[in-house]
């Protein structure tokens, strides 16, 4: 996404955090994230919303979004907005699951300085493919795969690891 170029360091962390915190608001499932040139398709299953009981009540349908810069800018400044007046950061629940996670995944793809970002998820376990460029500047795609287990507990180690990394000299 162009907002990263010529930035210090992309910043995964934050716009997946972001990007889960917008699909659990949507009360997606089952997500797909796919990296585009001008933003992101977010893709999930959600339960069909209907004023009445039906037979569809309940049904899955899917939804798909583009997110484009602009609306990815936006919803960066409105969710630190809205952590700047709550305390703290809400607790690996079902409720923020996608928000937790995805600021976890974020981290690790961070790591690997890594572009061309899709990602999907079945049942909490995450299949990431990046591309990633070696030392020599050889680019190739890179897969990984975190369980529901590992994704959780990366949630419970992280603010762990931020106070680490803020206590750090220099950090």
């Amino acid at each position: 996404m162009r907002i990263y170029e010529g930035s210090p360091r992309q910043d995964w962390e934050e716009v997946l955090r972001t990007v889960g915190a917008y699909a659990d608001g949507e009360r997606l499932k089952e997500i797909l994230f796919l990296e585009l040139d001008a933003g992101f398709i977010l893709q999930g299953l959600a339960q069909q919303q209907t004023g009445a009981w039906s037979e569809s009540s309940g049904a899955l349908t899917k939804h798909t979004y583009e997110l484009l810069e602009d609306q990815v800018g936006e919803l960066l400044d409105k969710q630190a907005a809205a952590r700047s007046g709550a305390a703290g950061t809400p607790q690996a629940d079902i409720g923020h699951y996608y928000e937790q996670a995805l600021r976890v995944v974020g981290n690790y793809i961070d790591t690997q300085k890594a572009r061309d970002i899709f990602l999907f998820e079945q049942d909490g376990s995450f299949v990431l493919r990046l591309l990633v460029t070696d030392a020599s500047g050889a680019a190739g795609h890179s897969l990984a795969e975190f369980t529901r287990d590992e994704i959780l507990g990366m949630i419970g180690s992280a603010p762990q690891q931020r106070r680490t990394v803020s206590e750090t000299p220099g950090a």
